[in-house]
Formats: structure tokens, sequence, C-alpha cells
């Protein structure tokens, strides 16, 4: 197998060797070949029939399967081997792979099941034999995988049969921890006239991950778009550090299951916010790819991103045309209800759309033709040529009397289209258009997540311009002696320059009540006491206390439960909250949240994630994400957060949490915006 503008193995890095050994082999061994069709490994043979390399089928008695000399162990085939695909009970795969390492194969295939998914005994026994492979420089593909196909290679290395005949070869690689996905999304790319370049199913993935495979497609020049679907995720830095790698040259469209899992983390708020679906959604989108919903979003975004990729910008604006109104305003809507853009046209170019058109069409944007004519394309090139035209949306009904889409939209720059006909013409209408780098879906809302899809690809290769981290400010090294308590976790974040209001630290009733005078009622008195993450629940919390007699109440409430010391606050200007943290993930390392104050981020499913660093200003993104956004911008009179001031906050948190290895969680709930600015009014912070 030769990659598409293949590069020899003198020039690609010593991984993609090693990869290239699995799925650009020269040679395979199928192990466990048989004569009969029943089997595994008859079907293995009969889907490599095509393979135009050397195909080796292993067998302990037969000399002969499907007319190809047998041979009784891979070491006794003639000549190097590439890639052995086994066809074999578990308990006979390690003896195999031995045999394998002691030939130099490079690399195996596990179709088998009854490994770490069963249990201890079998991740006892998976991990024996990824020991084995490791020891002896064999990478391994599985176990309990479907395989993989390369269809432009001939390599259909998957015993589902007769797969040769049903899907095509093409630029779009799919990438699956699943088998059963992987070959449903290469039958969804066949459906969608989009032809596969690689379809690989990870199985338990012992050994060859999700990163490595896009690391290999990276280097792989013929593969325009990779579709990702993903469940676990085992190293959440390396598997964006791979995506990030990749998107520089290609598109990535990912989805990932588990959207009702809610990740237990009882120390604090943030941990019951940041599970493990939400996380890897938020990891993927800040590394780059494209990351959607439902399989048909997939596989929509994949079509329009392998066909054109919009150049980076951080605002692409959609030009939407149309030759009938009614489908064209449902597309605009659709793009609209997705946050696209659509902005006016300018005077010169509607000034020359007047020239081309009717007077009674609407000649803005939208654009609608009235009955469609040659002039069609003059229309394209002129809306495109408005000042923050990037994109056009076009909607034509399959009308090839009135109008060709193949000859008006050529040369038109980046498009998709939106059109219906009859089935058997629209494929081929699908083929021509692809053709031209012009993807083309049935339906608005197809054709807007199509769009919708170019321009977060491209947003996201901006985002890429600007710097990683923060304003990089020296972290603080303070530390308390023992376990942190809120007067110590405002302290640090003073030394951040996020404020918090005045307080003072009682040991006493005393010394509360001259706190109080010192400050200046209203007060807020709290519990003073380190580890407790949620002090109003335990009645460890009391606002507004103006006398001497509230304070009394109030200390005594919280000596009847707890007997600690007290914390007292001056009360902070009313305002709306917000919920922010870095805390420090198992699978994705530091990151950085921001949600609702109080309870409401948990009640309203109402987050957004970002890994650390982050720059201020993509961290100030953050708030545009939250459903709630418009209560924090002046809403009903109340003080409108300070974005910037905000993102620099975030940032820092998430600078931190880097730099500070002793740190498991800062997290300020809430963080209240006052016309003065953010004011942290109660601070947690756990160490490591």
């Amino acid at each position: 197998m030769t990659r598409g503008k293949a590069k020899d193995s003198e020039t690609l890095s010593a991984a993609s060797v090693s990869m290239n050994r699995l799925l650009a082999p020269a040679s395979i061994a199928v192990v466990g070949a048989s004569p009969h069709p029943d089997k595994i490994g008859n079907v293995l043979m009969r889907n490599l029939a095509g393979f135009a390399g050397r195909l080796e089928p292993v067998h302990p008695t037969a000399t002969e399967v499907l007319g190809r000399t047998a041979y009784r162990t891979v070491s006794a085939i003639p000549g190097s081997v590439d890639l052995a695909l086994l066809a074999i009970p578990p308990e006979a795969t390690a003896n195999a792979i031995t045999d394998c390492v002691s030939a130099g194969v490079g690399a195996a295939v596990i179709y088998s099941g009854g490994w770490g998914e069963t249990g201890e005994t079998g991740r006892k026994r998976q991990d024996e034999l990824r020991a084995i492979a490791r020891d002896g420089g064999l990478r391994l593909l599985g176990p309990n995988t479907s395989g993989f196909i390369a269809p432009h290679a001939g390599i259909y290395a998957t015993f589902v049969a007769d797969l040769p005949d049903t899907v095509n070869a093409g630029s779009l690689a799919i990438v699956a921890q699943s088998g059963g996905v992987n070959l449903t999304l290469c039958f969804q790319a066949q459906n969608e006239g989009l032809g596969v370049r690689l379809g690989i199913g990870l199985g338990n993935a012992a050994d060859v991950a999700v990163p490595d495979v896009l690391n290999w497609l990276a280097e792989d020049e013929g593969t325009s778009a990779v579709v990702l679907a993903l469940e676990g995720v085992a190293d959440g830095r390396a598997l964006v550090a791979a995506v990030r790698r990749l998107t520089e040259r290609c598109p990535v469209v990912a989805l990932t299951v588990g959207r009702s899992d809610v990740t237990e983390f009882a120390r604090s708020h943030t941990g019951a916010l940041t599970g493990s679906y939400r996380l890897k959604r938020a990891a993927l989108a800040q590394a780059g790819a494209v990351v959607v919903d439902d399989l048909t979003e997939l596989m929509d975004a994949a079509a329009a991103l392998s066909a054109v990729r919009l150049p980076p910008l951080e605002h692409a604006g959609v030009g939407v045309v149309t030759g009938q109104a009614g489908p064209g305003l449902l597309l605009a809507d659709a793009l609209l209800s997705r946050g696209q853009r659509i902005p006016s046209l300018s005077d010169e170019v509607c000034k020359r759309l007047a020239t081309i058109l009717p007077p009674l069409t609407y000649q803005q944007n939208p654009v609608d033709t009235g009955r469609p004519t040659a002039a069609f394309k003059d229309v394209l090139h002129v809306v495109k040529s408005s000042p923050g035209i990037d994109v056009l949306a076009v909607s034509l009904l399959h009308e090839p009397n009135a109008v060709d889409p193949v000859i008006v939209m050529q040369g038109s720059g980046p498009a998709v289209l939106q059109s219906q006909g009859p089935a058997d013409a629209m494929v081929r209408l699908r083929a021509q258009m692809r053709a031209h780098g012009v993807a083309v879906f049935p339906t608005p809302e197809r054709a807007a997540a199509a769009v919708s899809a170019l321009v977060r690809d491209a947003r996201a290769r901006h985002q890429r311009t600007l710097p990683t981290g923060g304003d990089r400010r020296k972290v603080p090294s303070f530390r308390p002696d023992n376990a942190w308590n809120e007067a110590q976790a405002k302290e640090l974040l003073a030394l951040l320059d996020i404020r918090s209001p005045e307080r003072v630290v009682c040991s006493s009733r005393a010394e509360a009540h001259k706190a109080m005078t010192k400050l200046g009622p209203p007060v807020a008195v709290k519990l003073l006491q380190a580890g407790v993450a949620h002090k109003t629940e335990l009645g460890g919390v009391h606002l507004n206390v103006s006398t001497t007699a509230q304070l009394d109440a109030a200390l005594d409430a919280i000596d009847k439960t707890h007997g600690a010391r007290y914390l007292l606050e001056r009360m902070a200007p009313m305002g709306p909250e917000l919920l922010v943290a870095a805390r420090r993930d198992d699978v994705f390392g530091p990151i950085v949240v921001l949600g609702s104050g109080g309870t409401g981020a948990e009640i309203e499913d109402d987050v957004a994630i970002r890994l650390a660093p982050l720059n201020d200003r993509e961290a100030g993104r953050m708030l545009s994400e939250l459903t709630s956004a418009a209560r924090y911008r002046g809403f009903r009179g109340a003080p409108a957060v300070d974005e910037p001031e905000l993102g620099r906050l975030l940032a820092r948190l998430g600078d931190l949490l880097v730099t500070r290895e002793d740190i498991e969680l800062v997290e300020i709930n809430p963080l209240r915006v006052t016309p003065a600015g953010l004011v942290a009014l109660d601070a947690v912070v756990t160490a490591a």
C-alpha cells in the first residue's frame, strides 16, 4: 500500500514508520486462514483478494487455502511479513504473537474477544499480550476489534464479508473505538457518496490507540478529512496533541458518546459539572475538531469539510442565495438558529444585483433570485464579492432545464448547496458537485449544519494563531502549613490580583464583635474550617448580619454544629454571580470551568470548559457559551461583567494549576459581578 502523495520511510517519523507496517503493509499473513467459507479466516482471505501485496495464509495442517500455499506458522513464511491478522481463539493468541515477534512481523490485528472487556482475568491476559508485543517491537490493533479497511490499497482486513463490493475508495478517514461504529460509518459514508481512505476500529486498544492513528493520518496526504467516533479516553493530553497536529493539515469531525454520563466528584460543584462527556467535547473542540451531536451531523460535516475548507477566520460570514423563496427562508432560519452570521451586503453589491435581478426580487442577504436563470451564476459571484462574505449557502431545486448547478456554481468560491430532485439525479449531482469542491445536502437543516462545520473549523484554526497562555504573570508560591481554609484561599487569589471582600479571621466571639465594628455592618459571618466545600448547606454562612444580636445568633449556630473559628467579611454590592474554577482532571490534566453562580450551573446545566493553559482572549470567550450569558451583560440594569477581566482571571487560574502541581482544585463560587469589578465571595482550594 502506498500513501496518497506518499512520503517514503526516510521522510516519515519513526512512529509513523511503525504504523505503516500496520496500516500500509506490503505483505499480510492471515493466521487462522481456513478453506471453510463460514470461518473468519476464510472471510479475511476473500476480503483481501484484491490486495496488491503478498498475501500468505497460515494454517496448522492445510497446505493450501483458496489457491495459495499455506504455512504452519508465520515464522515459516519466506521473506518478511509486515502485518499478521490473527483469526484464532484467545488461548492460542499469545503463542502466535510470540511467533510473529520471532519472525520480525511489524504489526498484528487480534479479532477475538475475551480480553480486557471481560474483567480482571481478561485484563491480565491482555496486559501479558501487550508486554510480549512491546518487547518485540510489534504493534497491536485490538484485541476485540473488527479490524480496518483501506480500500484504495485493496485492504479489507475485517471479518465482515463482501465489503470490497460495498465500500469504495475515497479520501475520508474514519477512526472509531467501536468496530461496529467504524463499519456503520463506512456504510453511511458510502451511502452519502463519500469514499473511504481508512476505516478502523480500535477495539480494546491494548497498544494502538486513537492518538497513534491520528498522528499517522497527519502524514497521509491522501486523507482530506477525518471522522472520529470516541468513547472513553485513556490519555487526554495525547489525544488533544494528536488532534491539534492533524487539524493543521486536514479537518477533524468528532462525535463522543456518554451524553447522560455524570462523573462523581463529591469534593466540589466543579467535578459534577465536568463529567467525561462534557469534558471530552470541550477538549476536542479546543484542539481544533468540529464536535457534533449525532451521526447524521457527523457525516454532513465530513462531507462539507472534505470538499472545501475555509481559511482561518475568527468570524466567517455567510451569503445566502436561493432560487426559490421558501427553501431559502428555511435555510437562512436554520443558519441563524446555529448562530451563523448573515451580514448585510455592501451598497455597491446591492447596486450590482439590481442590474441583474428583476425588481420584485429580494436583493439583500439572503438574496432571492426569483425564477432561477443563467444569471444565477452572476448573482453568486456578486454576492461572494461583498465584504464579510466568506462562504455561500445556496438553495436551488433540481431544474436542469432552468439552470445547471454544476455550471453556475463553478468558480463561486467556498459554497454549500441545498437541493432536492429525483433520487437518481441527486446521486449524479452530488458526485459532479464534489468534483468542484461543493457538497450537496437534501434539506436546509443539513446544509446549515454543514456550513456551521466549515465556520467552526475556520474559527478553530484562527484561534491557533493566538498565544496559548495567559499574561504569564509569576504564579505565587504561597501555601499554608496545613489544609487550605477560605481565608488562605483568598490570600492566594489576592496574589493573582483577584479581589475578595475585606475580611477578618476571628478565633473568639469577642474578636468577631470587634471585627464587625471594624468592617462596619452589614457583614457575612462564616465558618472557617479547612476541607468544608459547601458551608451554606451546613449552616455555616450567615449574610447581612447588622446587629450584635444577629451576630450572636450567627455565632451560636456555627458553634452548635462546628465550634471552629469564624470569618467575617464586608458584604459586597449586589450583582449577578458566576462560578469559576480550575481543577486537575485525571485524563486531561488542568482544566478551567465557568458556569452560573451558586447552584445555577448544576440546575441549569450551564457550563463552559477549557483545557489549561489558555490565553486571556479565549478564556473571555467562555462567557458566550453559557446559555445565561445575557444575565452577565447588563440585563435589566444589573452590573455587566468586564469580559477581559474575566478572561484574565480564568487564564490565571489555569496557569496556577499548570504550574502548581501541589494544588488539585481552586473554586470561586460565587464570583460576583459588581460595578467595581469581579469579587470572589467564596473560595475553596484543595491540595493535590
